[in-house]
């Protein structure tokens, strides 16, 4: 089954969203640094760190991705909270 992504990149940086649920379901939650921003049941991985083990963990499970690209001179993203392992709304 093949899973389609949203990816952000302004001028200074990318993020990736993925749903809250899949870095519990792939066991990486709390890998995941406080560089990654998250709104309601989404999360906003960063393209440095936590975006590359977002992806290994997906390889190791045989994920298709596909990703769709979003690019604007700033994000809203950067006003989200930072990502911690509790749920912020």
């Amino acid at each position: 089954m093949k899973r389609i992504f949203d990816f952000y990149e302004d001028e200074g940086h990318g993020w990736l969203r993925v749903p809250r649920n899949m870095l519990i379901e792939l066991g990486i939650e709390c890998e995941i640094s406080s560089y990654s921003y998250q709104k309601g049941e989404d999360v906003y991985l960063e393209e440095d760190r936590d975006m590359s083990i977002f992806l290994a963990a997906t390889r190791q499970k045989g994920f298709l991705l596909e990703f769709r690209e979003h690019y604007s001179r700033c994000f809203r993203i950067r006003s989200y909270n930072p990502f911690c392992h509790e749920k912020i709304d």
